[in-house]
């Protein structure tokens, strides 16, 4: 049987192609990636009763969409361009417009198109990817740096037409606050072509009249998404297009400018890299992969304590990326919005769902430093350099006692740190660090010792509370190299990085008064200013106001 909540694939026959390696004998373990408690919950936007006239509609658009799609991929120039700053491939509109007319869906003054196209290979074979693509919830999993919320509506029978046709909504964010989420309700077709090769579109499409409760979108999906050939050795080749339309009422920060409106925050290239860090750290975890062996990585001798103790920490991750997006905050611009945007702070109830009971305080800002984010992740992997910047350790070492490779790069792992806290024996602290061609992320959260023992010793992660708090690293989007950070080059002109700090605390009572809620508030935002300024004064560039 097909694992549950996934259709058998039809071919372009409209026979049923069963995805092998799944199920029961899987060399590939699907629940490695956990589920956050909120997406099994039911969807609000449940079946919304589509209508046969609408349906033809609906496939009409896949099947016109899917014809854009799979000509897009097959051509080059005219139609694609290719960027003379930094390499990449966009759309020339006109040659497009030429080939696919079509009116504007956002007919306002702040009007932008963005486009892009990627390739790459990636270590997972095309039956495993097309299963995950197809599934909302394994799909936010594989991307948990991108897909925030992601539901499938409804799931249409298209008869013997072949190919599998959903209706979903996605909400996307990525790296900061300062960035703008984007929220798409949308067409996602998925047909094979041949015996090893399989196309999927996204396009977006106007149902939300059907559903009551959904606010207008300001994001509109043009024909994207990729083709996937199997190379029959466990890997597989991947195309990706990226072609949207946004409204930008809001104009993006200046900090994160360069890097939205240069299609390199939400193109095609973050995909691909963030599926092969994703495949990567799969194969990792699975043990098919051989590595040059860490001297602690032997620490944690049991596979099952391994897998375990990677899947709380992928929830850690998830949540950290959901904290990035936090809504209700208030903002405290106290550096100049140059180089820093200000703190934001939010207080929320704890929901309860692998979260520490209490009140909790988040904060984050953004900065951007002249220093590449290569230079500037190696500086918080460095553990003897960890004093100079968390606050937390009062300026003491750090050891690390356990460690887990996730990738052939030696900062992508998990580490179980031991911070030297007189009087907290019991305290440790889980991290993840990951780099790949776009930035670098470092998330930690601390736990005691029996928790840590309990998951390795195999107990249900899910019920194992976290809070995480780290740091998000990219580059800052612009043409030039990054540079070393010194007093001498902190011209905003230079290429650097753009780095997003992001702190949790717990307040230990369930409600507050409105004098300690701004105590509480003035705490965490003094606890992220310090960090920011010890970051800068151990980089010697502390003159970035």
């Amino acid at each position: 049987m097909p694992p549950q909540g996934v259709e058998p694939l039809p071919n372009m026959n409209g026979k049923n192609i069963q995805p092998e390696g799944f199920g029961i004998n899987s060399p590939i373990d699907l629940e490695q990636m956990p589920r956050n408690p909120e997406i099994d919950s039911p969807s609000p936007y449940r079946s919304i009763g589509i209508q046969d006239t609408d349906k033809s509609l609906i496939i009409e658009t896949a099947i016109a969409a899917m014809d854009e799609l799979v000509e897009l991929l097959r051509v080059n120039e005219p139609v694609w361009i290719k960027s003379q700053t930094d390499g990449r491939y966009m759309l020339h509109r006109d040659s497009y417009d030429k080939l696919f007319p079509k009116p504007s869906h956002v007919k306002t003054a702040s009007a932008r198109i963005e486009s892009s196209r990627d390739s790459g290979e990636v270590a997972m074979t095309a039956l495993h990817l097309i299963e995950m693509l197809l599934d909302s919830n394994k799909w936010k999993d594989m991307f948990p740096n991108i897909v925030t919320k992601a539901r499938t509506i409804e799931v249409l029978d298209i008869g013997n037409l072949g190919g599998s046709l959903h209706l979903m909504y996605a909400k996307m964010h990525i790296l900061s606050p300062l960035v703008a989420p984007r929220e798409f309700f949308f067409i996602r077709y998925c047909r094979q072509v041949n015996s090893r090769t399989w196309v999927m579109v996204d396009v977006s499409y106007d149902f939300i009249k059907e559903l009551q409760d959904a606010a207008p979108t300001r994001s509109w999906k043009l024909p994207s998404g990729c083709m996937i050939e199997d190379m029959s050795n466990g890997k597989s080749t991947i195309s990706w297009i990226e072609h949207v339309q946004v409204d930008d009422k809001t104009l993006t920060h200046r900090l994160y400018r360069d890097l939205v409106c240069g299609c390199q925050a939400y193109g095609a290239k973050r995909w691909i890299t963030t599926l092969q860090r994703m495949c990567e750290r799969f194969a990792f975890s699975m043990g098919l992969t051989s590595s040059p062996r860490h001297e602690l990585e032997g620490v944690i001798d049991s596979a099952e304590g391994r897998r375990n103790l990677m899947k709380l920490s992928h929830r850690m991750v998830r949540n950290f990326c959901e904290v990035l997006g936090m809504s209700d905050k208030l903002e405290f611009p106290n550096l100049s919005e140059l180089n820093n945007s200000g703190v934001g702070v939010s207080l929320r109830k704890s929901d309860g769902l692998g979260q520490p009971d209490g009140l909790i305080v988040s904060a984050t800002t953004s900065l951007w430093l002249p220093i590449s984010y290569e230079n500037l992740f190696n500086f918080f992997k460095d553990e003897k350099k960890r004093s100079q910047w968390d606050v937390l350790s009062s300026g003491n070492p750090v050891n690390a006692i356990a460690h887990i490779s996730t990738g052939t790069h030696s900062g992508n792992c998990i580490s179980i740190i031991q911070p030297f806290v007189p009087k907290e024996n019991n305290m440790l602290m889980l991290q993840e660090s990951s780099i790949d061609q776009l930035g670098a992320t470092m998330i930690y959260a601390p736990m005691d010792l029996p928790s840590i023992t309990a998951v390795v010793n195999g107990e249900d992660t899910r019920k194992v509370p976290i809070l995480p708090s780290g740091y998000v690293i990219s580059s800052d989007g612009r043409s030039g190299k990054g540079i070393r950070a010194s007093s001498s080059s902190t011209t905003s002109n230079s290429s650097g990085s753009l780095l997003t700090v992001a702190f949790q605390i717990l307040v230990c009572c369930s409600t507050l008064s409105k004098q300690l809620n701004m105590e509480y508030v003035a705490t965490v935002h003094t606890l992220i200013s310090s960090t920011i300024q010890k970051i800068k004064v151990a980089l010697d560039c502390s003159e970035l106001d």
